[in-house]
């Protein structure tokens, strides 16, 4: 006899993918389709703004499975189609082609959309954005050695397409309207060191910049800046965040705070609908917090979670937050979450070479770390944050001191 559930995935991200792979290995044997807006599998998003951008990589390279693991799990992927509206009465969906899909499980993998800039100009051929696959083959349109590129915001999408743009020969200006880079994510020492790198790399970074309008007689041509500044300009890439895609999920009458309100498991209020991955809010115990997360380890440990959940075998979500950003020759990792730090610890120099690592402490706990090229104190780090220690900052600043003896 057919096992008659149907579980439908909308949204073929990283967490769409991992939900849809996490079902067959936790034995769910009814049928599962994937949704996705995408024209291409699911694929790695990283890369985007780094070695697909930068090397032309192609699309087989950034695929997170191949082709023939749907077919063999029995995973039905429909590409380049939207969900448009959800009907949770009949659970059922319609697509944006006309057809519609009868659920029994529902899981929201919808990401999030880039916030897009409000300003003339701002629809001229050359502004280009970076969140999926397309728009790096519209980017790389207007790449071409000695060509002038201005970056709108300093964030590490922001500061990894200025880092890919100038390995290929391109002028870049990096426009950030703060006082110094990465200021909503690090300690003022790490927004430092990465400015310093920049500059050394010849990329020009202006603080506190106000854009006034985009320039240009159908395409790109200047930027203008409040000040009066005018950055001649061939493309303009716009790195200024993301917001949570909730449609859906407000179709349905769910919390949409900041993102799509879940439980540990991954759950919305409503039966039988779970929401994963970038679009959703949940609460973590380390940090007794609620938060959205955009990364690849929440998507992919959250999407696990709603797979074990709807297989009945319920687990609790409470895995240790982690990030990683490359930068020219530096790869920086990130384990934990530095909000609410009153005290950094530095080990190692970040005025000059490219190796140290920054402790986040709120009183006598360790909150996070940020390590640049240092590979084995993020890892031991991850740990022990994972584990609830915390570590000496006087032993931490002196790196003479064993690493592992610094924690307590």
């Amino acid at each position: 006899m057919s096992n008659p559930s149907h579980c439908v995935i909308v949204g073929g991200s990283h967490a769409g993918a991992q939900a849809a792979a996490s079902l067959r290995q936790e034995g769910f044997a009814g049928a599962i389709t994937l949704v996705s807006a995408d024209s291409l599998l699911p694929y790695h998003r990283p890369p985007l703004s780094k070695a697909y951008l930068c090397d032309g990589k192609g699309d087989d390279e950034l695929l997170i499975r191949p082709a023939e693991f749907y077919a063999k799990q029995h995973i039905d992927v429909r590409l380049g189609t939207r969900v448009s509206a959800v009907d949770a009465h009949n659970r059922s969906l319609l697509c944006d082609d006309g057809t519609r899909l009868g659920y029994t499980q529902l899981i929201l993998a919808t990401g999030a959309d880039v916030r897009r800039l409000a300003l003339p100009g701002a629809e001229l051929d050359g502004v280009c954005y970076l969140r999926v696959r397309d728009d790096v083959l519209n980017l790389r349109r207007f790449i071409r050695a000695g060509g002038h590129a201005v970056v709108v915001g300093a964030g590490y999408i922001g500061l990894e397409t200025a880092a890919s743009l100038r390995k290929q020969g391109m002028q870049v200006t990096v426009l950030e309207a703060q006082s110094r880079v990465l200021q909503r994510v690090t300690a003022e020492q790490v927004s430092e060191f990465y400015s310093r790198v920049h500059q050394e790399e010849g990329v020009e970074i202006v603080l506190d910049a106000a854009l006034e309008c985009i320039e240009g007689d159908g395409q790109v041509e200047a930027v203008l800046l409040a000040d009066g500044r005018r950055l001649v300009a061939d493309l303009v890439v716009v790195g200024i965040g993301v917001l949570p895609n909730v449609a859906l999920a407000r179709q349905l009458g769910l919390d949409c705070e900041h993102g799509i309100v879940v439980d540990e498991q991954a759950r919305t209020q409503c039966p039988d609908v779970y929401a994963v991955g970038d679009c959703t809010r949940h609460h973590n115990p380390i940090y007794d917090a609620w938060m959205r997360l955009e990364s690849v380890q929440n998507a992919t440990d959250q999407a696990r979670v709603a797979a074990q959940s709807i297989c009945g075998k319920p687990a609790s979500y409470r895995a240790l937050p982690w990030f990683w950003s490359d930068q020219y020759d530096l790869k920086l990792q990130i384990a934990g979450l530095s909000a609410g730090y009153d005290q950094v610890v530095i080990r190692g120099d970040h005025r000059q070479g490219r190796s140290f690592s920054a402790f986040y402490f709120r009183g006598e706990r360790l909150l996070a770390v940020d390590a640049v090229n240092r590979p084995k104190e993020f890892t031991f780090s991850k740990r022990f944050l994972a584990e609830g220690r915390t570590a000496d900052p006087r032993l931490l600043a002196d790196e003479s001191v064993d690493f592992q003896a610094c924690f307590l």
